[in-house]
């Protein structure tokens, strides 16, 4: 089964690349995959307070993901599966992409921010030509129901 990986991160456009990827997925008999990565914190020294800081990532972003996957499973019947992992999130995001070869489409959220679409996409779009994928941008600006029109 082809699925789409989304990030799951703190951003705004956050929201619309996961309505964006749970659409899609419902249309076209896809799945969804929600990555968050966990960057490395600078408490190494601190081996306690690391392990304290990482759990508590953990929790946040598993109640995160219960939000938008009650969403995605209520309103789209697509139920999503979650992946977390640790490490600088451009590297970790291409990383997935190579470590499942179901990942068909990476969608990204691009921030509204006059500074530009934000650091991932940013940074994504720099390495898109060596990716084995698409990837999607949306437009964080986009609403409800322009995204159910386009999907």
């Amino acid at each position: 089964m082809r699925k789409f990986l989304v990030v799951l991160d703190d951003s705004r456009e956050c929201l619309n690349a996961m309505r964006f990827a749970a659409m899609r997925a419902a249309h076209t008999g896809g799945g969804v995959e929600i990555l968050s990565v966990i960057p490395p914190d600078d408490f190494n020294h601190w081996v306690g307070v690391g392990d304290l800081m990482r759990e508590e990532a953990r929790e946040r972003i598993h109640a995160h993901f219960e939000v938008f996957a009650k969403w995605m499973r209520d309103k789209q019947g697509v139920d999503p599966e979650l992946v977390v992992r640790e490490g600088e999130p451009v590297e970790q995001i291409l990383a997935q992409v190579q470590d499942d070869p179901e990942v068909g489409v990476l969608v990204l959220g691009a921030g509204t921010d006059k500074k530009g679409p934000g650091p991932l996409v940013t940074q994504l779009t720099k390495a898109s030509g060596s990716l084995s994928i698409p990837i999607t941008i949306v437009p964080g600006e986009l609403s409800k129901e322009r995204l159910e029109a386009i999907t």
